[in-house]
């Protein structure tokens, strides 16, 4: 149940749907989410009233073609799936979006089962145990 947000700068409507669909694509041929599990915030920045900062830090000549993506997703990933998911974010990116590669930045946050709720005041993947410890809780 990844948690998606992509912000982009001088993106309109149409890029940040190629966007979003790159990075779902990529997260479902990687990690194997499900094709439904799609949850995704997307942001454009004009530059003016919004915008987005960077650097060339590692060596990475990024321009105003910038792209975060922070992906928020229950741990248990391998380090390799996690290179490949960026890998691959990268490869569909430019593929469907002409977002060049060295402007794809992507962090991923994990965090447990009891961290989500999807709905109705539920924790779906952690659902409440009956114990007198729990029962007692106003």
């Amino acid at each position: 149940m990844p948690l998606v947000r992509i912000d982009a700068l001088r993106a309109d409507a149409a890029r940040l749907d190629a966007l979003g669909r790159a990075v779902h694509d990529a997260l479902v041929e990687t990690i194997g989410i499900p094709p439904d599990d799609h949850f995704q915030i997307l942001t454009g920045h004009d530059g003016d009233g919004s915008t987005l900062r960077y650097g060339n830090y590692l060596g990475v000549r990024r321009d105003d073609g910038i792209v975060y993506v922070v992906i928020t997703m229950r741990a248990g990933r391998t380090p390799d799936q996690k290179r490949a998911l960026y890998r691959r974010i990268a490869e569909l990116a430019e593929e469907y979006a002409g977002t060049e590669p060295r402007n794809v930045f992507v962090t991923v946050l994990e965090n447990e089962s009891i961290d989500w709720s999807l709905g109705n005041g539920e924790a779906q993947y952690a659902p409440a145990r009956d114990t007198p410890e729990e029962s007692a809780r106003p």
